[in-house]
């Protein structure tokens, strides 16, 4: 079985029932799109072996027009090193960065993510790309998801202890330590040090 096939189309089905239960008024119409967002999650639980109610919370839990969720990635370089810092749950380290909250812009949560993962205050210059992040990750995500990769100039601060992060530093490209390639791949650190090498970086967009 081509799990990745399996895993495209429950999403589009998730996606067709979601926006059709978000403007269809037919009792027999909606029955039906909610039946068609229970078979995607029972798909999905089919390919990853998870329980079909955790599925349900996670996969199916939005409501009107469905569109992607977008995190943010700060590329931050000092003396030649790149910011990262180590992932929590596994310990392997990716660049700042996490979901954009609602009410945050992009610049906003970018400075937000890299203060409370690492501890240090940066200016957020210039973008460096912005992803679709299934096309360029080897492991496929359940939703769409837009990754914005943005650089960052650091201005002050030095890790504190939190509850995301234990520890970071800045790596030359050459001596990284073992990536969390889920979140932060070679490539997004190579187009970071491209883009400071470039004042007329043009941004990268899928």
């Amino acid at each position: 079985m081509d799990k990745n096939r399996w895993l495209d189309w429950a999403k589009e089905l998730q996606d067709i029932s979601q926006n059709a239960l978000a403007y269809c008024r037919d009792p027999y119409d909606i029955e039906r799109f909610h039946r068609i967002r229970a078979i995607s999650a029972e798909m999905m639980a089919e390919i990853t072996d998870l329980p079909v109610q955790k599925v349900r919370e996670y996969f199916c839990a939005g409501d009107g027009y469905q569109t992607p969720k977008i995190e943010t990635r700060a590329a931050v370089i000092r003396d030649g090193g790149i910011l990262l810092v180590r992932e929590r749950g596994n310990g392997l380290w990716s660049m700042p960065g996490g979901w954009v909250d609602y009410n945050l812009s992009v610049r906003r949560n970018v400075v937000k993510e890299v203060l409370e993962e690492a501890g240090m205050v940066v200016e957020a210059e210039r973008l460096i790309a912005l992803e679709d992040r299934n096309r360029h990750h080897a492991d496929r995500h359940a939703h769409e998801i837009l990754t914005v990769l943005v650089l960052c100039r650091y201005v002050s601060g030095e890790f504190v202890p939190n509850t995301e992060t234990t520890d970071c530093g800045f790596f030359a490209p050459d001596c990284l330590p073992p990536l969390g390639t889920g979140r932060t791949t070679h490539e997004h650190i190579e187009l970071s040090y491209r883009a400071l090498e470039d004042p007329c970086w043009p941004v990268l967009f899928d």
